[in-house]
Protein backbone atom coordinates (compact mmCIF):
# COMPACT_ATOMS: atom_id res chain seq x y z
CA UNK A 1 0.00 0.00 0.00
CA UNK A 2 0.76 3.51 -1.02
CA UNK A 3 2.26 5.46 1.99
CA UNK A 4 1.71 9.00 1.29
CA UNK A 5 1.97 12.57 4.08
CA UNK A 6 -1.02 12.58 5.91
CA UNK A 7 -2.49 16.16 5.29
CA UNK A 8 -1.83 18.79 8.46
CA UNK A 9 -4.45 18.97 10.63
CA UNK A 10 -6.76 21.96 10.54
CA UNK A 11 -6.78 24.27 13.84
CA UNK A 12 -9.90 22.36 16.18
CA UNK A 13 -12.41 25.16 16.11
CA UNK A 14 -14.94 24.50 19.23
CA UNK A 15 -18.17 24.01 17.98
CA UNK A 16 -19.15 23.68 21.41
CA UNK A 17 -17.96 24.08 25.30
CA UNK A 18 -16.40 20.62 25.25
CA UNK A 19 -13.47 20.13 23.07
CA UNK A 20 -11.66 16.69 22.62
CA UNK A 21 -8.15 17.19 24.30
CA UNK A 22 -6.86 14.82 22.47
CA UNK A 23 -7.94 16.34 19.87
CA UNK A 24 -6.42 19.46 20.62
CA UNK A 25 -3.40 17.19 21.40
CA UNK A 26 -3.15 15.44 18.47
CA UNK A 27 -3.09 18.03 16.04
CA UNK A 28 -0.23 20.08 17.66
CA UNK A 29 1.88 16.49 17.86
CA UNK A 30 1.53 16.26 13.70
CA UNK A 31 2.28 19.68 13.68
CA UNK A 32 5.33 19.34 15.25
CA UNK A 33 9.14 18.78 14.25
CA UNK A 34 8.85 15.27 16.23
CA UNK A 35 6.24 13.68 14.51
CA UNK A 36 6.34 13.45 10.78
CA UNK A 37 3.07 11.48 10.09
CA UNK A 38 1.56 9.82 6.64
CA UNK A 39 -1.18 8.26 5.96
CA UNK A 40 -2.89 5.68 6.71
CA UNK A 41 -2.19 5.44 10.09
CA UNK A 42 -2.94 3.45 12.83
CA UNK A 43 -4.48 3.64 16.20
CA UNK A 44 -3.25 1.07 18.79
CA UNK A 45 -7.13 0.83 20.59
CA UNK A 46 -7.60 -1.02 23.60
CA UNK A 47 -11.29 0.37 24.93
CA UNK A 48 -9.77 2.08 27.50
CA UNK A 49 -10.81 6.23 28.14
CA UNK A 50 -7.19 7.28 26.45
CA UNK A 51 -7.82 5.59 23.25
CA UNK A 52 -10.74 5.68 22.63
CA UNK A 53 -10.27 9.64 22.65
CA UNK A 54 -7.33 9.58 20.81
CA UNK A 55 -9.35 7.32 18.26
CA UNK A 56 -12.37 10.01 17.70
CA UNK A 57 -9.30 12.09 17.49
CA UNK A 58 -7.63 11.00 14.43
CA UNK A 59 -10.75 10.17 13.22
CA UNK A 60 -11.83 14.12 13.11
CA UNK A 61 -8.41 14.79 12.23
CA UNK A 62 -8.14 12.39 9.56
CA UNK A 63 -11.55 10.78 7.85
CA UNK A 64 -10.89 7.45 6.35
CA UNK A 65 -7.38 7.66 6.85
CA UNK A 66 -6.91 5.95 10.20
CA UNK A 67 -6.90 2.05 11.44
CA UNK A 68 -7.39 0.51 15.05
CA UNK A 69 -5.28 -2.55 15.94
CA UNK A 70 -6.81 -3.90 18.96
CA UNK A 71 -4.45 -6.25 21.26
CA UNK A 72 -6.40 -9.46 22.78
CA UNK A 73 -3.93 -9.98 25.71
CA UNK A 74 -5.89 -13.33 26.78
CA UNK A 75 -4.75 -12.44 30.17
CA UNK A 76 -8.54 -12.18 31.80
CA UNK A 77 -11.82 -13.22 31.19
CA UNK A 78 -12.99 -9.78 30.03
CA UNK A 79 -10.61 -9.90 27.11
CA UNK A 80 -13.49 -11.28 24.99
CA UNK A 81 -15.34 -8.70 26.19
CA UNK A 82 -13.27 -5.96 25.09
CA UNK A 83 -12.86 -7.14 21.57
CA UNK A 84 -16.31 -7.09 21.02
CA UNK A 85 -16.46 -3.62 22.39
CA UNK A 86 -13.48 -2.22 20.29
CA UNK A 87 -15.22 -3.56 17.15
CA UNK A 88 -19.06 -2.17 17.87
CA UNK A 89 -16.96 1.51 17.97
CA UNK A 90 -14.85 1.13 14.99
CA UNK A 91 -18.28 -0.43 13.02
CA UNK A 92 -20.60 2.99 14.38
CA UNK A 93 -16.58 5.23 13.16
CA UNK A 94 -16.08 3.86 9.35
CA UNK A 95 -12.55 2.39 10.91
CA UNK A 96 -11.41 -0.96 9.95
CA UNK A 97 -10.51 -3.19 13.02
CA UNK A 98 -7.48 -5.73 13.41
CA UNK A 99 -7.20 -7.96 16.18
CA UNK A 100 -4.08 -9.33 17.30
CA UNK A 101 -4.09 -12.29 19.92
CA UNK A 102 -0.97 -12.51 21.86
CA UNK A 103 0.83 -14.86 24.59
CA UNK A 104 1.80 -12.79 27.16
CA UNK A 105 2.55 -14.86 29.85
CA UNK A 106 5.70 -13.98 31.34
CA UNK A 107 8.91 -15.97 32.13
CA UNK A 108 10.42 -17.16 35.52
CA UNK A 109 12.48 -13.96 36.77
CA UNK A 110 10.11 -11.32 34.36
CA UNK A 111 7.70 -9.24 35.78
CA UNK A 112 4.38 -9.85 34.09
CA UNK A 113 4.11 -6.13 33.13
CA UNK A 114 7.39 -6.23 30.89
CA UNK A 115 6.07 -9.05 29.26
CA UNK A 116 2.53 -7.76 28.72
CA UNK A 117 4.25 -4.57 27.03
CA UNK A 118 6.99 -6.69 24.55
CA UNK A 119 4.34 -8.73 23.47
CA UNK A 120 2.17 -5.65 23.29
CA UNK A 121 4.42 -3.96 20.92
CA UNK A 122 5.56 -6.97 18.73
CA UNK A 123 2.16 -7.60 17.68
CA UNK A 124 1.70 -3.40 17.07
CA UNK A 125 4.73 -3.27 15.22
CA UNK A 126 3.52 -6.80 13.06
CA UNK A 127 0.23 -5.93 12.79
CA UNK A 128 1.06 -2.17 11.63
CA UNK A 129 2.99 -3.65 8.95
CA UNK A 130 0.56 -6.39 7.92
CA UNK A 131 -2.16 -3.02 6.99
CA UNK A 132 0.85 -1.12 5.05
CA UNK A 133 1.26 1.38 7.48
CA UNK A 134 4.16 2.76 9.32
CA UNK A 135 3.04 4.80 11.91
CA UNK A 136 1.20 3.88 15.46
CA UNK A 137 -0.91 6.24 17.86
CA UNK A 138 -0.47 5.47 21.68
CA UNK A 139 -2.83 6.75 23.76
CA UNK A 140 -0.23 6.79 26.94
CA UNK A 141 -0.99 10.64 28.62
CA UNK A 142 0.50 12.88 31.27
CA UNK A 143 -0.64 10.53 34.59
CA UNK A 144 1.09 7.56 32.27
CA UNK A 145 4.49 9.34 32.20
CA UNK A 146 4.52 11.00 35.71
CA UNK A 147 4.17 7.19 36.95
CA UNK A 148 7.07 5.91 35.10
CA UNK A 149 9.18 8.60 35.76
CA UNK A 150 8.53 7.49 39.75
CA UNK A 151 8.86 3.70 38.86
CA UNK A 152 12.30 5.15 37.46
CA UNK A 153 12.87 7.16 40.23
CA UNK A 154 12.15 3.88 43.04
CA UNK A 155 14.76 1.35 41.11
CA UNK A 156 17.67 4.18 41.29
CA UNK A 157 17.24 4.78 37.63
CA UNK A 158 19.77 6.87 35.62
CA UNK A 159 19.29 9.51 32.85
CA UNK A 160 17.47 6.85 30.32
CA UNK A 161 15.07 5.64 32.60
CA UNK A 162 14.23 9.26 34.09
CA UNK A 163 13.83 10.58 30.64
CA UNK A 164 10.51 8.41 31.00
CA UNK A 165 8.36 7.58 27.40
CA UNK A 166 9.63 9.25 24.27
CA UNK A 167 6.79 10.77 22.56
CA UNK A 168 8.39 9.34 19.18
CA UNK A 169 10.13 6.02 19.06
CA UNK A 170 10.79 3.12 16.47
CA UNK A 171 10.55 -0.35 17.07
CA UNK A 172 10.55 -3.22 14.21
CA UNK A 173 10.57 -0.56 11.79
CA UNK A 174 7.61 0.86 12.49
CA UNK A 175 7.38 4.67 14.37
CA UNK A 176 5.27 5.20 17.42
CA UNK A 177 4.01 8.05 18.74
CA UNK A 178 2.66 9.30 22.00
CA UNK A 179 0.86 12.34 21.26
CA UNK A 180 -1.09 12.57 24.90
CA UNK A 181 1.88 13.13 27.00
CA UNK A 182 0.71 16.21 28.46
CA UNK A 183 -2.41 15.51 28.82
CA UNK A 184 -4.11 14.52 32.54
CA UNK A 185 -6.41 11.14 31.90
CA UNK A 186 -8.97 13.22 33.73
CA UNK A 187 -9.76 15.31 30.73
CA UNK A 188 -10.02 12.67 28.30
CA UNK A 189 -12.17 10.81 30.94
CA UNK A 190 -14.19 13.92 31.53
CA UNK A 191 -14.73 14.61 27.20
CA UNK A 192 -15.76 10.86 26.85
CA UNK A 193 -18.90 10.93 29.55
CA UNK A 194 -20.02 14.73 28.57
CA UNK A 195 -20.46 13.17 24.91
CA UNK A 196 -21.26 10.09 25.93
CA UNK A 197 -18.74 7.88 24.10
CA UNK A 198 -18.33 4.42 25.41
CA UNK A 199 -14.96 2.89 26.96
CA UNK A 200 -14.15 -0.03 29.07
CA UNK A 201 -12.22 0.01 32.39
CA UNK A 202 -9.64 -2.61 32.61
CA UNK A 203 -10.40 -4.20 35.89
CA UNK A 204 -6.66 -5.10 36.33
CA UNK A 205 -5.98 -0.84 36.38
CA UNK A 206 -6.83 -0.99 39.87
CA UNK A 207 -5.27 -4.43 41.78
CA UNK A 208 -2.85 -2.53 43.73
CA UNK A 209 -0.31 -5.62 43.67
CA UNK A 210 1.31 -3.95 40.65
CA UNK A 211 3.82 -1.10 41.83
CA UNK A 212 2.01 1.62 38.85
CA UNK A 213 -1.53 0.81 40.48
CA UNK A 214 -0.32 1.77 43.58
CA UNK A 215 1.14 4.68 42.28
CA UNK A 216 -1.44 5.58 40.82
CA UNK A 217 -4.27 5.33 43.25
CA UNK A 218 -2.10 6.44 46.33
CA UNK A 219 0.67 8.62 45.32
CA UNK A 220 -0.17 10.53 42.32
CA UNK A 221 -3.40 12.34 44.77
CA UNK A 222 -1.22 12.99 47.05
CA UNK A 223 1.39 14.66 44.64
CA UNK A 224 -1.96 16.57 42.96
CA UNK A 225 -2.56 17.96 46.78
CA UNK A 226 0.98 18.86 47.36
CA UNK A 227 2.06 20.03 44.26
CA UNK A 228 -0.86 20.78 41.39
CA UNK A 229 1.61 21.21 38.79
CA UNK A 230 3.26 18.06 39.19
CA UNK A 231 2.46 16.76 35.84
CA UNK A 232 4.08 19.79 33.77
CA UNK A 233 6.49 20.06 36.08
CA UNK A 234 7.55 16.23 36.15
CA UNK A 235 7.21 16.28 32.46
CA UNK A 236 9.85 19.23 32.44
CA UNK A 237 12.40 17.41 34.51
CA UNK A 238 11.81 14.05 32.01
CA UNK A 239 12.38 16.18 28.80
CA UNK A 240 15.44 17.86 30.55
CA UNK A 241 16.82 14.02 31.54
CA UNK A 242 16.32 12.98 27.93
CA UNK A 243 18.17 15.81 26.25
CA UNK A 244 21.28 15.11 28.87
CA UNK A 245 20.75 11.33 28.13
CA UNK A 246 21.11 12.75 24.31
CA UNK A 247 24.05 14.27 24.65
CA UNK A 248 26.07 11.46 26.69
CA UNK A 249 24.63 9.00 23.22
CA UNK A 250 26.55 11.46 21.11
CA UNK A 251 29.91 11.33 23.00
CA UNK A 252 29.52 7.72 23.22
CA UNK A 253 29.27 7.15 19.85
CA UNK A 254 32.10 9.68 19.19
CA UNK A 255 34.37 7.75 22.09
CA UNK A 256 33.63 4.07 20.18
CA UNK A 257 34.77 5.71 16.89
CA UNK A 258 38.26 6.18 19.20
CA UNK A 259 37.82 2.23 21.03
CA UNK A 260 36.74 0.44 18.39
CA UNK A 261 33.41 -1.98 18.50
CA UNK A 262 34.23 -4.40 20.02
CA UNK A 263 36.17 -2.38 22.13
CA UNK A 264 39.99 -2.02 22.21
CA UNK A 265 41.05 -2.43 25.93
CA UNK A 266 44.27 -0.28 26.14
CA UNK A 267 42.35 2.26 23.93
CA UNK A 268 39.05 1.66 26.33
CA UNK A 269 42.09 2.56 29.29
CA UNK A 270 42.74 6.22 27.92
CA UNK A 271 39.53 7.59 28.80
CA UNK A 272 38.22 8.60 32.34
CA UNK A 273 36.38 5.80 34.44
CA UNK A 274 32.77 7.84 33.44
CA UNK A 275 33.44 7.59 30.04
CA UNK A 276 34.47 4.36 30.04
CA UNK A 277 30.97 3.27 31.33
CA UNK A 278 29.16 5.56 29.19
CA UNK A 279 30.60 4.30 25.65
CA UNK A 280 30.17 0.73 27.27
CA UNK A 281 26.61 0.80 28.32
CA UNK A 282 26.38 2.45 24.97
CA UNK A 283 28.29 -0.61 22.95
CA UNK A 284 26.21 -3.14 24.99
CA UNK A 285 22.69 -1.45 24.41
CA UNK A 286 23.18 -0.59 20.34
CA UNK A 287 25.34 -3.37 19.39
CA UNK A 288 23.42 -6.20 21.65
CA UNK A 289 20.31 -4.77 22.87
CA UNK A 290 21.49 -5.53 26.73
CA UNK A 291 21.47 -3.05 29.55
CA UNK A 292 24.40 -4.09 32.36
CA UNK A 293 22.98 -3.47 36.23
CA UNK A 294 25.05 -1.05 38.19
CA UNK A 295 27.15 -3.53 39.71
CA UNK A 296 27.70 -5.56 37.01
CA UNK A 297 29.08 -2.70 35.12
CA UNK A 298 31.20 -1.09 37.92
CA UNK A 299 32.51 -4.73 38.37
CA UNK A 300 33.27 -4.67 34.26
CA UNK A 301 35.20 -1.22 34.44
CA UNK A 302 37.11 -2.83 37.68
CA UNK A 303 38.32 -5.23 35.12
CA UNK A 304 39.11 -3.15 32.27
CA UNK A 305 41.05 -1.34 35.08
CA UNK A 306 43.09 -4.34 36.34
CA UNK A 307 43.75 -5.97 33.15
CA UNK A 308 47.41 -4.58 32.29
CA UNK A 309 49.14 -7.87 31.46
CA UNK A 310 48.84 -10.60 28.66
CA UNK A 311 47.39 -13.09 30.84
CA UNK A 312 44.39 -11.47 32.47
CA UNK A 313 41.19 -12.62 31.92
CA UNK A 314 38.35 -11.38 32.11
CA UNK A 315 34.50 -13.51 31.83
CA UNK A 316 31.93 -11.78 33.56
CA UNK A 317 28.21 -11.58 33.71
CA UNK A 318 26.25 -8.98 32.26
CA UNK A 319 22.29 -8.50 31.55
CA UNK A 320 21.90 -12.17 30.17
CA UNK A 321 25.16 -13.60 28.90
CA UNK A 322 28.95 -12.36 28.94
CA UNK A 323 31.54 -10.01 28.68
CA UNK A 324 34.76 -11.66 27.89
CA UNK A 325 38.45 -10.72 27.22
CA UNK A 326 39.33 -12.20 23.81
CA UNK A 327 43.03 -11.23 22.77
CA UNK A 328 43.21 -7.11 23.45
CA UNK A 329 39.30 -6.98 22.94
CA UNK A 330 36.25 -7.40 24.71
CA UNK A 331 33.45 -9.37 23.35
CA UNK A 332 29.72 -9.81 24.77
CA UNK A 333 28.66 -13.26 24.58
CA UNK A 334 25.04 -14.61 24.18
CA UNK A 335 23.41 -16.95 26.21
CA UNK A 336 23.20 -20.26 24.35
Amino acid sequence: MAVSPTPKPKPVKPTSAWVNPAQVALAAFAGSSAAVLTSPLAVAYSGGADSTALLHAACALWPGQVRAIHINHGLQVAAAQFQIHCAAVCAQLNVSLHVAKVNAKHEPGESPEDAARKARYTALADAARALGVSQVLLGQHADDQVETLLLALSRGAGLAGLSAMPAVFERAGVQFGRPLLEVPGASLRDWLMQQGHAFVDDPSNTDERYTRNRIRARLLPVLAEAFPQFRQTFARSAGHAAQAQDLLDEIAAQDLLLVGSPPAIKALQTLSRPRQANALRHWLLTCHQVRPSAAQLAQLLDQVTACTTRGHQIHLKVANGHVLRVVSHLQWLSPI
